[in-house]
């Protein structure tokens, strides 16, 4: 930041080595709202990871010079900050500078007229907004957030409101999703009474709460077009460019094992209401799955390598890397030195990073550096896979769903747990004989965790 008068200028930060620009995502201040010191002001998107830009003083947000939805490289001025000693700014110029909020700017026209960020469809959602009644002020005829505001602070939100209860009660059908229009979900009709209810088959898997939609930009959309177009942002560029690069430049190949995993289930449903009192996270199978994989590493270490042209780099740190999805992309958060926790500390680990990445607090640090990468599929009722290595890793590991199934055992058939682990691999490091040493390993990890098994 440098003075100029009782400004301050906010640049953007460097936020990593390799990051020469970030992505305006939201603006958490506006002009005239007080701010402190270390208090986040905006979201910024990277090729990496979501992060927030705080403030380095107390005072008031002067002029805001990045709008939302633009790309800023690192070092140029994002945003201005006055000085507690001063007064608020004024921001009756810039309201008069631009177009009012009744009538459209007519330099720009309205083709960016149905685009819509995600602070835009956020808000609308929040206040029950029909984007097709806003008025856009920005390029293009696009509806900005301070658009939605002044549009809910003249009352628009309200007559909505009351407009929809009216719509609801005379018709129960549902606009389109990409106009824009937000509706109360429809409930289904409750069956007739004497109805009998069908035996419905299902996976197993149980959701504690409606799965979210992603929040996507819509381009193009009209009445009558065949297609609409969807903004990539720079996570799905990002996952698009490391997906190409490693299948590319990785000659894949991949190998599976089955695995009893009878005692295991027993273990984890002795020990996880007590570990859920004591320590506050879930115990899932992946802490032991881990705690397999780490083990076999160590009598493995080649798997903890990757390819340098003309020599392979063994890592003698463990650090896993885990495939969790969120709404729209898949991050690889990592536990760092995983051979040194035990499995209590891998569950706690485990948890501290899924709700960081669900909640978009994942930093820089939490992604880099990781060394094999372990992936849980079977929690979507997967049986078989076929990962793609995460780059420049040497492999990666899936988990499938635990399934009971009829087994032969000493002659004599019985009910057991069984699960598949699936290993693809970069065979320039890599061979059969020794992957399949190192997944037999893990097999025998973890068909040895027994009654017995201490988690700390």
């Amino acid at each position: 930041m440098s003075e100029n008068g009782k400004m301050t200028d906010v640049a953007m930060p460097q936020l990593a080595e390799s990051l020469v620009s970030a992505t305006i995502g939201k603006w958490l201040k506006k002009p005239g709202d007080p701010v402190e010191q270390y208090e986040p002001i905006c979201e910024v998107i990277t090729d990496k990871v979501n992060a927030e830009i705080p403030s380095t003083m107390d005072g008031f947000m002067g002029e805001i010079l990045a709008e939302e939805g633009r790309t800023v490289a690192v070092g140029d001025i994002i945003c201005r900050i006055s000085s507690v000693g001063g007064t608020a700014p004024e921001t009756t110029v810039q309201a008069q500078s631009e177009p009012a909020h009744g009538g459209q700017n007519p330099a720009t026209g309205d083709s960016m007229r149905s685009r819509f960020s995600p602070a835009v469809q956020s808000l609308a959602a929040e206040h029950g907004i029909d984007l097709s009644q806003v008025v856009g002020t920005g390029m293009g005829g696009r509806i900005t957030r301070k658009d939605v505001l002044s549009y809910i602070e003249q009352g628009g939100a309200a007559k909505q409101g009351a407009v929809a209860s009216v719509s609801t009660s005379q018709s129960t059908s549902t606009a389109s999703p990409f106009t824009g229009m937000v509706t109360p979900p429809q409930t289904e009709p409750s069956p007739p009474l004497g109805t009998a209810i069908p035996n419905v088959r299902h996976s197993g898997l149980h959701l504690t709460e409606s799965p979210k939609i992603p929040t996507i930009e819509i381009e193009g959309v009209g009445v009558g077009r065949s297609e609409y177009f969807v903004d990539v942002t720079p996570i799905r560029n990002t996952i698009a460019r490391n997906m190409r690069q490693s299948v590319t430049e990785i000659p894949h190949a991949w190998t599976m094992i089955e695995v009893d995993v009878t005692n295991l289930v027993l273990i984890r449903n002795k020990l996880k209401d007590e570990f859920k009192r004591n320590e506050g996270v879930n115990l899932t199978y992946l802490a032991f799955l881990l705690k397999a994989v780490v083990n076999a590493i160590k009598d493995y270490p080649i798997m903890n390598s990757f390819w340098a042209v003309d020599k392979i780099v063994v890592k003698r740190d463990i650090n896993l890397s885990l495939a969790v999805g969120t709404e729209d992309s898949v991050m690889t958060p990592v536990i760092k030195r995983a051979d040194q926790k035990n499995i209590a500390g891998l569950a706690r680990e485990i948890d501290e990073l899924a709700r960081k990445t669900r909640e978009g607090k994942l930093t820089l640090d939490d992604l880099q550096g990781g060394t094999f990468t372990v992936n849980n599929t079977g929690s979507f009722g997967s049986i078989l896979s076929y990962p793609i290595i995460n780059y420049p890793q040497a492999a990666i590991l899936t988990f499938e769903s635990i399934v009971k199934r009829p087994v032969v055992i000493n002659d004599m058939i019985a009910v057991r747990s069984m699960a598949n682990i699936c290993l693809s691999l970069d065979h320039r490091i890599l061979d059969g004989v020794i992957c399949g040493r190192f997944l037999q390993r893990v097999k025998d990890n973890l068909e040895g965790f027994t009654l017995d098994t201490k988690l700390y």
